[in-house]
């Protein structure tokens, strides 16, 4: 689920949502990468659910509406395609 708010701790380098992210570096355009990912960390993973810190709601539909797919093909290149963000 994407959680809005203040950010949680900070960003954890070997979490499932920083392999995510280095792979939508390599895949989107830097400026859209900045814009929608880089304010972004995870908050938690309970398995079956990943949670995500993001800036705000807006922010939130934009990523959901654009860039859900991409999130949901490499957490299944992960080994994670059964886990909900």
């Amino acid at each position: 689920s994407l959680t809005t708010g203040t950010p949680g701790p900070p960003p954890m380098t070997d979490n499932v949502w920083s392999a995510v992210l280095r792979h939508l570096r390599q895949t989107i355009d830097p400026d859209e990468y900045r814009r929608w990912f880089l304010a972004s960390s995870q908050a938690s993973d309970s398995g079956d659910q990943i949670t995500v810190w993001i800036p705000n709601a807006a922010d939130g539909r934009h990523i959901t509406v654009h860039y859900l797919d991409a999130i949901h093909r490499e957490l299944e290149r992960l080994g994670r395609g059964d886990a909900l963000v």
